[in-house]
């Protein structure tokens, strides 16, 4: 980057980028999955499966929480030449590096629907729905401190992923109007005014 800049990716739109998938490839993973009646039958597989999503979702929230609030408390204002990537650029790099691990969770799923029916699907679904419960209470620590979160490009890892890992030193935090996705990583719904 030019004079010193660096590119930063959204700490939010990297943890919610593998929301989607995993949700989706979740869900048909249920319902494909409840079609066997497996080893122990429709209704244990079901009910085993709400459990693990509670246990998931619960699981991916809560994990690494004070990691993130440690980072976000010692951010930085990020510098002029800094260049902010886009959100699509950061769930493309996301997906694009975890699309084997994604195929494998799906198919390892799909297997588990002949052991215990439906129950790795809604594991798969509870993983993406704890990916966005963690968005979101980033989104909320970012609307309450008027600033959102930025990490270095280069300090994710090789799959543009972990935004609060090892090799992650601080954060850079930026006014709410920067970039192009809102508190919590979603896309903006209106255009902001400058």
């Amino acid at each position: 980057m030019a004079r010193g800049g660096q590119g930063l990716a959204r700490v939010a739109v990297v943890v919610r980028a593998g929301a989607a998938p995993l949700w989706w490839f979740g869900v048909f993973a249920a319902g494909i999955g409840a079609v066997p009646s497996g080893v122990t039958g429709r209704r244990i597989g079901v009910l085993a499966g709400a459990a693990l999503f509670l246990v998931g979702a619960a699981a991916v929230a809560l994990t690494r929480r004070s990691r993130y609030g440690a980072l976000a408390r010692g951010a930085a204002r990020a510098g002029k030449y800094d260049v902010l990537q886009d959100r699509a650029v950061t769930v493309r790099n996301w997906r694009r590096g975890h699309r084997w691990w994604l195929l494998l969770a799906f198919a390892a799923a799909l297997g588990s629907a002949f052991v215990v029916p439906a129950a790795g699907g809604m594991l798969l679904a509870g993983l993406g729905t704890g990916l966005r419960l963690k968005a979101a209470w980033i989104g909320r620590r970012e609307r309450a401190a008027e600033m959102l979160l930025w990490v270095r490009v280069d300090w994710l890892d090789r799959r543009g992923g972990n935004p609060a890992g090892k090799a992650v030193r601080g954060l850079r935090g930026t006014g709410v109007a920067a970039g192009d996705a809102a508190p919590g990583g979603a896309r903006r719904r209106t255009a902001q005014l400058v």
